[in-house]
């Protein structure tokens, strides 16, 4: 018969496992130096988690929001949809400087740790990719954007720079912190200013030019 799992200890597994992460990185941090910092033993965290991986997942998914759904967002208006859409920060993710510091020790356990990395991707990246795939969806659907629009290359294109500015933070303090803002403006001027694909093929917009007499 399975045990019971409280509540409480689950929450003080985390918010430890956190810290130590954090502070220690995910690689330097063991399952017996969690047990310390939260004071539970190891028998019981592995009554909670299979493992430190499924115990790092769930930790991290807690930080970065995963526990909130976001709603869909199509109010008509490309532009304001993506800027919410890249925007969102859910009510659970609040702690900035703790993300900041974790972040890169995420990046660097992602890519050692194949496993891990598609889990992450899968759990946390995917929902979010999604989002944007479904509105950009609907503007090829609308006309609001040409219908050869590659929705994963957009998708990136838009992604991309937020990736960059978590990866890059520490390092280069001066990104503008209304990037979701800028990124859905530039997305929606550059295919604004092509005409219907002719051929597959995308074609700028020639402006009307005077004529002297």
């Amino acid at each position: 018969m399975a045990r019971r799992r409280s509540p409480r200890v689950h929450e003080r597994v985390l918010e430890a496992a956190l810290a130590l992460f954090a502070k220690r990185g995910i690689v330097g941090t063991s399952m017996d130096a969690v047990a310390e910092a939260s004071g539970v033993s190891k028998a019981t965290i592995y009554n909670h988690w299979a493992d430190k991986d499924a115990l790092c997942l769930e930790a991290l998914g807690r930080l970065h929001g995963l526990d909130d759904v976001a709603p869909p967002v199509d109010s008509g208006d490309l532009q304001r949809d993506l800027t919410e859409i890249l925007a969102f920060q859910p009510a659970s993710a609040r702690r900035e400087a703790l993300q900041k510091e974790i972040w890169p020790h995420l990046m660097a356990y992602a890519a050692q740790n194949r496993d891990f990395g598609d889990a992450w991707r899968r759990t946390v990246m995917k929902p979010a990719r999604d989002r944007l795939a479904t509105r950009i969806t609907h503007a090829i659907t609308r006309g609001e954007v040409p219908p050869d629009v590659h929705i994963d290359f957009a998708v990136a294109m838009l992604i991309g720079p937020l990736m960059y500015r978590h990866a890059f933070a520490a390092v280069h303090g001066g990104l503008p912190e209304n990037m979701p803002a800028l990124l859905a403006g530039a997305f929606c001027r550059a295919f604004a200013a092509v005409e219907r694909p002719r051929a597959g093929v995308l074609r700028p917009r020639r402006r009307p030019t005077g004529r002297r007499r």
